[in-house]
């Protein structure tokens, strides 16, 4: 897979990027049942992820997964992905993050690190993501989408921070980094909204349908578990 990014002078080199999909959270606001498994119009939200990485020609994909993992590993496991899952999932995304670098394998230039509940990211935000990486001023190694100042998701950095964040305890991740290196981190500005819309309650349920019109809706064996 990979990618060509075309910008103003041309072709830029191919980028070989890896991802990293996060869906060990136990869902406690929503009754705890597994967020990635609500359906827009039909198909989950984390088959929607995959299927947009997949179109964005990521070229390695690891799937942490950890609460739920029975429910939703066979939502994924036709997908040519790698399974990873965090034996300690409420000890916070951090671990999340360091269970899915330690899964991925191959020589990557960049990592991108995704939210299995973002409910609209369709394939065309992954390429911009990507492409924003690759026009990163000189310096910056970690490129986050900034919707109206706030810093959104997914997020992409170079893979050579990967040893960094693994070097430290098992609490430091991505957001520890970005604190103790803000001057190789870039906020990338987008207006895309999409970036910064995820899934944490009911209340977002409602909120996404009233702003955008698509209403997510849970399978009906998930719908009397809460």
């Amino acid at each position: 897979m990979g990618c060509l990014l075309k910008g103003g002078g041309g072709l830029y080199s191919r980028l070989i990027v890896g991802a990293v999909l996060l869906a060990a959270g136990s869902g406690s606001r929503m009754g705890n049942r597994p967020k990635c498994l609500l359906e827009l119009g039909g198909v989950p939200l984390i088959r929607r992820q995959l299927i947009a990485l997949s179109g964005a020609g990521i070229d390695e994909v690891v799937v942490v997964l950890g609460h739920h993992q029975e429910q939703i590993e066979p939502f994924v496991q036709d997908f040519p992905v790698t399974l990873a899952v965090n034996p300690q999932p409420d000890e916070g995304q951090s671990g999340s993050l360091r269970t899915g670098l330690h899964g991925l394998n191959g020589k990557l230039d960049a990592i991108v690190v995704a939210l299995a509940d973002q409910p609209l990211l369709n394939q065309q935000d992954y390429v911009d993501l990507i492409s924003a990486f690759k026009k990163r001023p000189d310096g910056t190694r970690l490129v986050v989408p900034s919707v109206n100042t706030f810093p959104g998701n997914p997020i992409i950095f170079e893979e050579s921070l990967s040893p960094e964040i693994l070097a430290k305890d098992s609490q430091f991740g991505c957001k520890q980094w970005r604190a103790n290196h803000p001057e190789q981190v870039h906020f990338w500005s987008t207006s895309n909204r999409r970036y910064s819309q995820d899934i944490d309650t009911p209340e977002d349920i409602e909120a996404l349908a009233n702003s955008s019109g698509h209403r997510l809706a849970w399978p009906a064996w998930l719908r009397e578990t809460a």
